[in-house]
């Protein structure tokens, strides 16, 4: 353990001496550190990028409402992340190099997969969302500051698309004729759940907003899921928005940038399986969320592939790329899903009416 961190990790009020301090997880946003101390007790020492979240005293706000909320209500404290203050209790540290920091916890007996190895694993990353939803149903999610705002607004993505297109900076939008017209035909839909929200249709909750497998930690012995992780994007929004993306990511037959878009389509089993999962552990929905749930995978993946266009067309200035036209590559697989999506529109209704019980 080098000296830098060992400052650092004595500014928490750990439980005993740390002994050592080495890279941990494969996260790609915060730098990540498994702490151990002369006890033997584990904890995660993070570097929280202050680029990425450019507010970090509202992220760390957003982060201890909602953990104290749940820990306050849980059984099994292996069931939520537990912050550990600062020596002179606080939720993180402003370094002297200005840098910022926070320690958890480490969940003992667990595991975290970076994909899921049976359905049954996908399952219960499912029950884990699901479980945060219903265990923060009562939470006043207008509380929560937006850490990256606008996220999921999807006509302000559309308002930045159009605009980007229109300026077209690096002569990218004649090769995507193709990809623009169809993001410009689904449009519409575009708007629906701001509208209902703005409506009061749909009820404002607090959202995970990174819904992947690789942010849930399951029991080590059992498989079942215990908590969520990464609790950075955790800011008001729709349930729909959690629930979208999962299938966006988790129920899709092929990698986010595969090249050969016939191999990429919706798997009806993995959403039967996620959908299941999710409603069976929230049961607070309302009966218009339950409804408006393919309209979340639809839009979280019509996002998706708008966002990515969008980079591409600017010069691929956000999302980072490994080769030529992976951004372009990454959006003709979301607008594919979308598509796939919508032949299947009526099935996956149907789905989600036979996991609700009607």
């Amino acid at each position: 353990m080098t000296d830098y961190l060992a400052n650092i990790a004595n500014q928490f009020a750990l439980d005993s001496e740390p002994v050592s301090c080495e890279h941990f997880g494969s996260g790609h946003i915060n730098q990540t550190y498994l702490i151990v101390t002369a006890s033997g007790r584990r904890y995660i020492l993070q570097k929280i990028n202050n680029v990425a979240f450019k507010d970090v005293a509202a992220l760390m706000e957003n982060i201890a409402a909602v953990t104290d909320y749940l820990s306050k209500r849980a059984d099994d404290p292996r069931t939520v992340l537990h912050l550990t203050h600062s020596r002179d209790g606080k939720t993180y540290i402003h370094y002297s190099d200005d840098t910022y920091w926070r320690v958890l916890d480490y969940v003992e007996d667990s595991i975290c997969l970076q994909s899921p190895e049976t359905p049954a694993d996908f399952y219960e990353s499912a029950v884990a969302f699901g479980n945060f939803q219903q265990q923060l149903k009562d939470f006043p999610a207008a509380t929560l500051h937006e850490s990256i705002p606008n996220f999921h607004n999807t006509p302000d993505r559309y308002r930045i698309f159009k605009e980007t297109v229109a300026r077209d900076p690096m002569g990218r939008a004649a090769e995507c004729r193709e990809e623009i017209k169809f993001v410009l035909s689904e449009e519409a839909d575009g708007h629906v759940l701001v509208d209902m929200l703005s409506e009061g249709k749909l009820p404002l909750r607090v959202t995970h907003n990174d819904t992947k497998l690789n942010n849930v930690m399951l029991d080590a012995s059992t498989r079942k899921a215990l908590c969520v992780i990464d609790l950075d994007t955790v800011m008001p929004g729709l349930s729909l928005y959690d629930f979208g993306d999962s299938i966006r990511f988790g129920a899709a037959t092929a990698a986010e940038d595969e090249q050969d878009l016939s191999k990429m389509e919706m798997d009806l089993d993995l959403f039967r399986i996620f959908t299941e999962g999710f409603l069976k552990a929230c049961p607070g929905l309302t009966e218009t969320e339950r409804e408006m749930l393919p309209m979340g995978a639809k839009l979280m993946t019509l996002e998706c592939g708008v966002r990515f266009l969008t980079d591409y067309l600017d010069g691929d200035q956000y999302f980072s790329i490994h080769r030529e036209k992976q951004n372009l590559d990454r959006a003709r697989t979301q607008f594919k899903l979308v598509a796939d999506m919508e032949k299947k529109w009526e099935q996956m209704h149907q789905i989600v009416k036979q996991c609700s019980g009607k």
